[in-house]
């Protein structure tokens, strides 16, 4: 009965891994080695981020210069002195205007159907131009597009009055004013 509950011998050697001298060398040099390798990987990548690839132009001055230029460029200032080129009203409607008002695409009020034009026509010319120009609701701001201040001004006349208004159709700004507008603008 005894034999069944022996314990191990505590007497006997523990034994590990290293058995010789030359593996504890070996085991130092790799335990010291190994760190130290990988800390110079470790700071060559994080330093390669600064140099750009072989063959790259993409540090250059021109590609960064490309890279920070604004989006849209230097600004278009249209001349307001010639007149005779200004759109109509009817023109500045196919050519911006119709794609929604004359379908109701997007809750826009149809040209020519009173009664959807009669509460806007009430507010007054000077809402529905606002409006036209800075956007509302599912509209666009147009202002600053293809077409003028001027030009959109004549596109709402002329929606308007096809809906039942009676405004009068905007007058033309004077070259001074206009002149002055482009300088300021700049």
């Amino acid at each position: 009965m005894a034999d069944a509950h022996q314990t191990p011998d505590h007497d006997a050697p523990h034994e590990g891994p290293i058995k010789t001298p030359k593996q504890l060398i070996w085991a130092v040099a790799f335990a010291f080695l190994v760190p130290i390798i990988g800390i110079i990987l470790l700071a060559n990548f994080v330093a390669a981020d600064n140099k750009p690839a072989a063959g790259s132009d993409g540090m250059s001055a021109a590609a960064i210069a490309k890279r920070i230029a604004p989006v849209a460029g230097a600004p278009e200032v249209k001349d307001m002195s010639d007149l005779t080129t200004m759109k109509t009203g009817e023109q500045v409607f196919a050519g911006q205007c119709a794609a929604c008002h004359a379908t109701g695409a997007a809750g826009a009020p149809k040209i020519g159907d009173s009664a959807a034009w009669g509460p806007r026509v009430s507010q007054g010319f000077d809402t529905l131009l606002h409006s036209a120009l800075k956007g509302k609701g599912a509209m666009t701001a147009q202002a600053g597009g293809d077409f003028s201040d001027f030009e959109i001004a004549r596109a709402v006349v002329h929606m308007a009055n096809q809906g039942g208004a009676k405004f009068a159709e905007p007058k033309a700004p004077a070259p001074a004013d206009a002149a002055s507008a482009a300088s300021a603008a700049q």
